[in-house]
C-alpha cells in the first residue's frame, strides 16, 4: 500500500508558529525530511522511531540534490510510509514545494500541502512593519534575490510596481539588490529594513534608507537568513516594534537538530539514503 507525503511549512523559526495541521502530520510521521532552518522543537514532535533525513540547503550548497529529495519522498511513500517534508516558512513560497508536489503527482503518490507562516510576512511583522497599511501601502510583492542555480533575479519589472517590496534571500546580494531597485526607480531615500533570524531570540533588524542600508547592515554584521523590506511602512516600526528578540538572548533551542547540523558539512555530496538516521532521545 502506498503511503502519503505531507509537504509541511514549519514557519519562520518560532516553533509556536507551526500550524495545528502541521503538528498533527509530524506526530504521525514515519519519515521526516527536514530543512536547515527548521526548529528542533518542531522536529521533536515526530515519534522517537521516525526516520529523520537532513536535507538542508545553505547558501551555495545542499546536503542532498533536489532530484534526490524528490526520489526519496516517492520511494518512502511507495514503501507505505507517512512522509513529512518539513520546510522552513511555507512550502509553496520559494520552498521548492511545487517541484516536490509534481514529483509525487507524476509518481502517482498521494500528497497533501500544509501551508506555513512565511518569513515574507512574519519577518516584517516581528520587526513592527505591517506590509500593508491604509494610506501608506495598498499593495505588496514578494520576490527572491536568488533564482535557479543561485543566479540573480531581474528586479526591474517589480521594483516600482507595488508599495511594499519584500525580498527573500537578499542578505548575500544586498548591495546588488538595493542598487538594482534604485536604478529601476525606487527612491534612494525610501525606508528599508533588513531583518535577520526573524521570530527567534536571535532576531535583529537594521533600518535605514535604501541607499544606506547595505553599509549599515555590514557594520551590524547582518547575514543570512535575512529578509529585506522596502517601503513607507518601514517607518511604522518606530512605533510598532513590539518583539524583544534583539540578539542578546540565548540562541533558538535546537533540540535534536544540534548534532545533525554539526554533521551536515561532512554529509554534503553523500547519497540520499546515507543521510537517513533514526532519532533517539
Amino acid at each position: 500500500m502506498t503511503g502519503r507525503v505531507f509537504l509541511v511549512g514549519a514557519g519562520p523559526g518560532d516553533p509556536g508558529l507551526l500550524t495545528l495541521r502541521g503538528a498533527d502530520a509530524l506526530r504521525r510521521a514515519d519519515v521526516v525530511v527536514y530543512d536547515r532552518l527548521v526548529s528542533g522543537e518542531v522536529l521533536d514532535l515526530a515519534p522517537p522511531s521516525a526516520e529523520c533525513v537532513y536535507a538542508g540547503k545553505a547558501p551555495g550548497q545542499a546536503a542532498i540534490d533536489q532530484e534526490d529529495i524528490n526520489d526519496l519522498l516517492v520511494q518512502r511513500a511507495r514503501e507505505g510510509k507517512q512522509v513529512v517534508r518539513l520546510k522552513g516558512g511555507d512550502p509553496f513560497v520559494f520552498g521548492r514545494g511545487g517541484e516536490e508536489a509534481l514529483a509525487c503527482a507524476r509518481a502517482d503518490v498521494a500528497f497533501e500541502v500544509v501551508p506555513g507562516v512565511s518569513s515574507a510576512f512574519a519577518a516584517p511583522a516581528f520587526a513592527g512593519i505591517p506590509v500593508t497599511h491604509r494610506g501608506l501601502a495598498a499593495s505588496v510583492a514578494i520576490v527572491t534575490a536568488s533564482g535557479a542555480g543561485g543566479e540573480p533575479v531581474e528586479l526591474h519589472r517589480v521594483a516600482t510596481a507595488v508599495d511594499t517590496l519584500v525580498v527573500l534571500m537578499a542578505a548575500g546580494r544586498l548591495a546588488e539588490v538595493c542598487r538594482s531597485l534604485i536604478e529601476a526607480g525606487r527612491s534612494p531615500i525610501e525606508p528599508a529594513a533588513l531583518v535577520q533570524w526573524a521570530t527567534t531570540s536571535k532576531q535583529r533588524a537594521v533600518r535605514a534608507t535604501l541607499a544606506d542600508l547595505t553599509e549599515l547592515a555590514a557594520q551590524a554584521g547582518i547575514r543570512a537568513p535575512a529578509t529585506l523590506v522596502v517601503g513607507a511602512v518601514v517607518n511604522l516600526s518606530a512605533l510598532l516594534d513590539w518583539f524583544e528578540g534583539d540578539g542578546r538572548g540565548e540562541p533558538p533551542r535546537e533540540g535534536s537538530l544540534r548534532a545533525a547540523h554539526a554533521q551536515a558539512p561532512a554529509l554534503q555530496g553523500a547519497p540520499a539514503l546515507a543521510l537517513s538516521r533514526s532519532r533517539s532521545r
